[in-house]
């Protein structure tokens, strides 16, 4: 049963309004990245990774995984529009 409440309690604090923020800043600007050939999940992290010292932990991981997902998802959206992989993860596409 403690399982369970841990995981509530996860759940309450990922869908708080601040931290759909984060994921809705996180899913766009990686997408927008995404798309850019060259560009990846990694690259942008990297680039992103000072804003942790200003933001509340929850909210830089939810921030980095809307990155990530939001990156492979533009990465295939070039792949599939214009024939070119932009990464390496997306030459299946």
């Amino acid at each position: 049963m403690d399982t369970l409440n841990q995981l509530a309690h996860g759940f309450s604090v990922a869908f708080t309004p601040a931290n759909l923020l984060w994921c809705l800043v996180g899913t766009t600007l990686g997408t927008a990245i995404g798309v850019l050939p060259g560009l990846g999940p990694a690259l942008t992290i990297a680039l992103l990774l000072p804003i942790t010292y200003q933001v509340a932990p929850e909210a830089s991981f939810i921030l980095f995984a809307g990155i990530y997902y939001g990156a492979m998802y533009g990465g295939s959206t070039t792949s599939i529009l214009l024939n070119t992989p932009g990464e390496s993860a997306t030459i299946v596409t």
